[in-house]
């Protein structure tokens, strides 16, 4: 899998499928009642945009939840992942964890939210430390993954004047 996901096309088709994901979330967001509980930090805050919802709002909140926020995950986290495992050598590994942790995290706040959007399960109190610590994760991998980009340009510059 690590050889996989530092390929130049790998890497590049994950790039480009984050951000087309990222904006086709402001689609979906006007389907959902205008905000994604995603966004949310906090469960209580969860729990009123649901209520605000119409049935039908919840409904495309829950099939952009668990399709839509399935692939995010996977594309963004990916990539960062294998930027790290490209460009930092023998810490490859390590430097990748906070994207795979991210990924981990992000799959689990989506569960969480399907739960509730569905009516089967109400565990958004978990949101509450969950959120924060998926956009934290997110914020190192991402400032991983730039450290990644010096390293490549870095490493540009020395082979044009090998």
């Amino acid at each position: 899998m690590a050889d996989f996901l530092k390929r130049t096309p790998v890497l590049w088709a994950l790039f480009v499928l984050q951000i087309l994901i990222g904006l086709g979330f402001m689609v979906f967001r006007e389907a959902a009642g205008g905000q994604l509980i995603d966004m949310v930090r906090s469960g209580e805050g969860a729990r009123a945009v649901i209520a605000g919802m119409t049935d039908a709002q919840r409904t495309a909140h829950f099939w952009t939840t668990v399709l839509w926020d399935s692939a995010y995950p996977l594309a963004y986290g990916g990539f960062f992942m294998g930027m790290a495992l490209r460009f930092f050598g023998r810490f490859g590994w390590i430097a990748a964890l906070p994207g795979l942790a991210t990924i981990i995290v992000d799959f689990t706040e989506n569960t969480v939210q399907a739960l509730a959007l569905s009516g089967t399960a109400d565990y958004l109190d978990v949101k509450d430390w969950l959120t924060p610590l998926k956009y934290n994760l997110a914020l190192v991998a991402s400032v991983i993954a730039l450290v990644a980009v010096v390293i490549a340009i870095v490493n540009l510059i020395r082979k044009k004047r090998a």
